[in-house]
């Protein structure tokens, strides 16, 4: 007799749905009744769960067993030997243990990324981090790809941490459809992108505003290079990428030399405007910033930019920016000027009026929903003081002992000698692959934990296979998200694979840390601690949150925590009173020049926001070997590169296919669905066309997400950018990724390639 069908409710950071399963395997995923536009992620979860990848049994590559610095080359191209989990964590402990002994903490680098799980307990990123530090800690990185500029930039202008900003000193979605009547959208805002949120997103709600907004008749401008990057029913500027400060600067200029500008709040609420006003007269450097000059540059039209400007004035305008825009060099600039633009309007503080970040980005963001406290596995204290910018990984590992700057500090890289990697793959998300490869061939030995063989974990010394999310129990809550789930263990570890926490406990033990680490409790203990925790954290708000054998139970609790109730208006007690609601700057006010980014003595940055062509742009010499714009990003069929081996496997998917102008694909006798080569002289990939007349001609646009897979000349076979992107830092400033400063030229691919 057949087992019968299971069917329970787990969450992701790609939302709720129903997992099927049936003699200890999971046969298909349904949607989450209560989602009303559910992601089709899940779809192949399935196959990716029990893919022929999955790693069975902890591997030690074999020339690391052998010995030897030479055989550091070998990395991501030598065979691997499975030994016993015994054996295998014997032999880790006693790694970690000498190069602790010789070298020192600050030579281990904990890399982790925290999209691995949307479980709040099996967080790979704290389970490394508490492991590491318990032993006397490790060099660590701060901010993210996604939004390092941001982070750097925004505390000076705005004097808030860029993640407080944007999940909760925003105008939220009901406010923007009640207020808003212009809406400018730097980047767009993406439906997509924002299918997936740090540790879920249960009601997906960024459609269904916008058919809000079609029915208020909002005015809506999506600037992007793609016209996809808005909901239909936008306007669409297509600016050449890069250039978003330049065409913000000709709108500015269009508001001052038309008496557009609300001076009394300029006076009353900011700093610094008539420093940046003589830059953009021309004062300073001979060259008005205006629309045609802007135009220029930008590619808008000098009149398209007057009467968007009279526009903004003359309505209640939010205006946004993309987190895609500070992925680029100089990405602190846009963001810094778009909060100038609002500044110049006068309308930040007013309900559905002034500046926001990152609206499609993440699903959190927009959404009205009251924040609740806690539900974290305690990473504990970092011994060692040394950090680096996340997107510096590759820097550090090259360059041991050499100095860089970083916000306004000089600092130096720390000489790696292991590298500790859990819960993510860096191997899609860096830039310039074929650099990071010969980073991560530096350091004397790599430790993987990894459901997968990823590039990365084809590249590592040791990889320990790690359970998914549907092989142990854990408990989700997201910032941005009025539900908690149970995530129930759906079935048996695959393989012999063993959760992170089963991992670091036997570490710990053998290295005499294990009471340190553990503080006695199992997982189940574990999970029961930080519920109660987070049960007393929130007590204030006075709702009924059920224990947590009423929540196994039930599965999942929506609290009524979402609602336009929740909905405030960003900035509303500063622009009331400035005295008594300063904000955390050194002025207190916004800062639209700052003295503190001023004493750093940056050229890129002269103390206000500024217009500085890249390295690499259509404008660039360089565009005459390469004249096409490429950026990458985030895929719609999975989160970031998790499930894409079940994706590689479907007849046709892969390599990635990129998009084309028509008129730049007839230029190169290139047709719908043809193989083509992408290239720079950073690399290759292969990629599958797709002509389209929604992208600006000039600009190709490849996804992130696929496997890097190298044939035999170096040339990436999937379709990762990355293997294309530039690995320099936004600016000494943020130092964050600039993966969207990248030009290419793309080529029929020959039956011999």
């Amino acid at each position: 007799m057949a087992a019968k069908i299971e069917s329970r409710v787990t969450t992701s950071h790609w939302g709720a749905f129903r997992v099927l399963t049936n003699n200890n395997r999971i046969i298909g995923t349904e949607p989450f009744a209560a989602d009303p536009h559910p992601s089709q992620i899940s779809e192949t979860l399935a196959a990716a769960v029990h893919h022929k990848t999955r790693v069975a049994r902890p591997s030690f590559r074999r020339g690391w067993l052998a010995g030897g610095d030479r055989s550091r080359a070998l990395r991501g191209r030598d065979e691997f030997v499975e030994l016993p989990w015994d054996e295998a964590l014997d032999i880790v402990a006693a790694e970690l243990q000498r190069v602790i002994d010789e070298h020192g903490n600050e030579s281990i680098f904990g890399g982790s990324y925290g999209w691995a799980s949307a479980g709040r307990f099996h967080h790979a990123l704290s389970q490394l981090h508490r492991f590491l530090n318990v032993n006397g800690g490790y060099v660590s990185s701060v901010a993210s790809y996604s939004t390092a500029a941001a982070q750097a930039i925004i505390p000076h202008v705005f004097g808030i941490p860029f993640l407080k900003l944007y999940l909760s000193v925003q105008n939220t979605w009901p406010t923007i459809a009640r207020h808003t009547q212009t809406l400018v959208m730097f980047g767009g805002i993406n439906p997509k992108n924002s299918q997936v949120s740090m540790g879920g997103v249960t009601h997906h709600e960024t459609d269904g505003w916008f058919h809000e907004f079609d029915r208020s008749g909002m005015r809506r401008i999506n600037i992007s290079p793609q016209i996809t990057d808005s909901p239909p029913g936008s306007e669409w500027l297509a600016v050449i990428p890069g250039t978003d400060t330049a065409l913000m600067l000709g709108i500015a200029h269009v508001l001052e030399t038309e008496n557009l500008v609300e001076r009394e709040f300029l006076a009353g609420y900011t700093t610094g405007y008539e420093r940046f006003s003589r830059y953009l007269l021309g004062a300073t450097d001979g060259q008005p910033k205006s629309p045609e000059w802007a135009a220029k540059i930008c590619g808008i039209d000098a009149e398209a930019q007057r009467k968007l400007a009279r526009s903004m004035a003359s309505t209640r305008t939010l205006i946004t920016v993309a987190w895609s825009l500070q992925r680029a060099q100089n990405g602190e600039q846009p963001y810094w000027m778009a909060a100038t633009l609002a500044a110049m309007l006068g309308q930040i503080g007013l309900p559905g009026g002034g500046v926001g970040y990152g609206y499609g980005a993440i699903g959190a963001v927009g959404v009205a929903v009251k924040r609740m406290h806690g539900l974290t596995f305690p990473q504990g204290e970092n011994p060692v003081n040394t950090s680096i910018p996340v997107a510096r990984v590759a820097d550090m590992l090259l360059n041991p002992g050499e100095p860089y700057d970083f916000n306004g500090e000089r600092r130096h890289y720390a000489d790696i000698r292991l590298v500790y990697w859990c819960g993510g793959n860096p191997f899609h998300h860096h830039q310039d692959l074929n650099r990071l490869q010969q980073a991560f061939r530096q350091p004397e030995t790599v430790i993987v934990h990894e459901p997968w063989w990823t590039a990365t974990a084809q590249r590592a010394d040791i990889v320990l296979p790690a359970t998914t999310p549907y092989e142990r129990e854990d408990i989700s809550r997201a910032l941005g998200d009025s539900y908690l789930f149970h995530m129930p263990r759906l079935i048996d570890p695959v393989g012999e694979a063993r959760d992170d926490y089963a991992i670091f406990s036997e570490l710990a033990d053998r290295m005499e840390v294990k009471q340190a680490f553990t503080e006695g409790r199992s997982s189940e203990q574990w999970l029961s601690h930080m519920y109660d925790e987070f049960r007393n954290d929130n007590s204030d708000l006075e709702i009924d949150i059920p224990d947590l054998d009423q929540l196994r139970q039930q599965n999942w609790v929506d609290l009524p925590l979402r609602g336009e109730q929740f909905a405030e208006i960003p900035f509303a007690a500063f622009r009331q009173d400035p005295e008594k609601s300063p904000l955390a700057t050194p002025s207190g006010r916004i800062e639209i020049f700052s003295e503190t980014i001023a004493s750093f003595d940056y050229a890129e940055c002269p103390g206000h926001p500024y217009w500085q062509e890249p390295d690499e742009w259509l404008g660039a010499e360089m565009a005459s070997r390469y004249p096409l714009h490429l950026v990458s990003p985030q895929p719609g069929d999975k989160l970031h590169s998790q499930m894409e081996c079940a994706l590689a496997d479907e007849q046709g998917l892969r390599p990635s296919a990129i998009e084309i102008n028509s008129k730049d694909a007839a230029a190169r006798g290139l047709r719908d669905a043809d193989l083509v080569r992408v290239f720079n002289d950073r690399g290759a990939c292969h990629a599958r066309i797709h002509v389209t007349d929604d992208i600006r001609s000039g600009v190709v646009s490849l996804p992130t997400g696929a496997w890097l897979t190298h044939n035999s000349d170096g040339t990436d076979t999937q379709g990762n950018p990355n293997i294309l992107t530039r690995d320099l830092g936004t600016s000494r400033i943020g130092q964050g990724s600039s993966a969207h400063t990248t030009l290419v030229e793309v080529a029929l691919l020959d039956s011999e390639q």
